[in-house]
């Protein structure tokens, strides 16, 4: 009686470290997701703020510069329920803007343009990096939840489901000088 109540008590120690060991990995999959969900809005934020500094630098055509400061005006104040559709749009505008290379060639030739067309070209870059490391997080956290220990035991507490963010992310090929992205 007494080693059966020892082996029950093991395998129910067992059971709780590993379900403490996969709330845990719950926990830290969360924060990861935050984390790059801050990376992701560091981004977004700064290919936002250059493209707005260019399309009030004068160097573009009137058109080209409301166009641009307009979409990159909406991304930075938009709701966050209504900020894929904000980004896609900007991006949609800087490869409106950014078509053909003689436009991108004008921006470096004005007075501090090889600076901002170098700014520029990092943030579109470094935009759909950021993108890939947060849908990647979310990615690893959905397929975590939804196990079914996850969900019986309620592992992942009061957390919102993780959502992946999707938008147009497709750099200029003019300014980044990249067709097989």
């Amino acid at each position: 009686m007494t080693s059966s109540l020892i082996w029950i008590a093991v395998a129910l120690a067992a059971v709780g470290l590993y379900l403490s060991w996969t709330a845990g990995r719950l926990d830290r999959l969360h924060a990861r997701i935050d984390a790059a969900r801050a990376a992701l809005d560091a981004q977004l934020l700064r290919r936002a703020s250059i493209a707005q500094e260019v399309a009030t630098s004068g160097v573009l055509d009137p058109a080209a510069s409301i166009v641009l400061y307009q979409a990159a005006h909406a991304a930075r104040q938009s709701e966050e329920e209504h900020r894929e559709v904000a980004e896609s749009e900007l991006t949609q505008a800087l490869r409106a803007v950014f078509a053909e290379a003689p436009q991108v060639e004008a921006v470096r030739e004005a007075p501090g343009g090889e600076e901002a067309v170098g700014e520029l070209t990092a943030a579109v870059r470094r935009v759909p990096m950021a993108r890939r490391f947060h849908n990647d997080a979310v990615r690893a956290a959905r397929a975590l939840r939804l196990h079914r220990k996850v969900r019986w035991f309620r592992l992942a507490g009061h957390a919102p489901f993780p959502l992946a963010f999707e938008m147009d992310d497709e750099p200029p090929v003019a300014l980044t000088g990249r067709a097989d992205h």
